[in-house]
């Protein structure tokens, strides 16, 4: 028993980093619109009523506009996917990885409450970052413990 649930921890562990991996390229991989092919979008979207996709629009293209937030989260998304296929690494990956993965979470909660799969989907990655950090609880436990 022990040792499929070591397989089964493996194999969610790289899961979870294929995927960072994949998201991390693919946000230099496309191209990033320049600010007046924004305001046109915005435009037409403003024009119409769905509030939800302009706030998204707006979110997105704002960090892509910043010149370095976007790669950053990139690179980030990459780096921090790259360490969790390690062993003698992964547990620094998942910790370093747990805020965005939680970002990326509450983004498709608030923003696009209605695509129910990719809400699903990142909830998934997050349960998956918080178990790979609960599982290893007794390399940090001493942190959060008060001895007197």
């Amino acid at each position: 028993m022990k040792k499929s649930i070591r397989i089964a921890f493996i194999t969610i562990r790289l899961f979870l980093g294929g995927v960072m991996i994949s998201a991390g390229a693919g946000k230099f991989l496309k191209h990033i619109p320049s600010s007046s092919e924004v305001v046109e979008q915005i435009t037409t979207e403003v024009n119409s009523a769905n509030k939800l996709e302009l706030q998204k629009t707006l979110y997105i293209n704002g960090l892509k506009q910043t010149g370095y937030f976007w790669e950053l989260l990139g690179l980030c998304e990459l780096f921090f996917g790259i360490m969790l296929l390690f062993r003698r690494t992964y547990f620094l990956g998942a910790l370093f990885l747990l805020p965005i993965t939680l970002h990326i979470f509450l983004f498709h909660l608030f923003l696009e409450p209605d695509e129910i799969g990719e809400l699903l989907y990142c909830g998934v990655l997050l349960i998956i970052n918080i178990l790979m950090i609960f599982v290893e609880k007794n390399r940090w436990k001493n942190l959060i413990q008060h001895n007197i």
